[in-house]
């Protein structure tokens, strides 16, 4: 799944495809704008056919927190 975010996450900060680990920060590592993540999680909906709960997102702080959400809605 890591490799199926990497290119999403490019989309919205630039960053090396490479520099995205599962514990990259949002936010410190990777320099999300909330703005840019939220739209980014509006993608990762479209993509995955699944719904991010609004009171789930401030516990996604590293793609590998947003891999095991993901999974725990498949």
């Amino acid at each position: 799944m890591l490799e199926q975010l990497k290119p999403i996450i490019c989309q919205y900060v630039d960053v090396k495809p490479e520099d995205i680990t599962l514990d990259a920060r949002f936010i410190e590592d990777l320099h999300f704008n909330s703005y840019d993540f939220m739209s980014f999680l509006g993608e990762i909906e479209e993509t995955f056919n699944v719904t991010v709960e609004e009171q789930d997102v401030l516990d996604l702080r590293t793609v590998g927190d947003a891999i095991t959400y993901l999974k725990s809605l498949m």
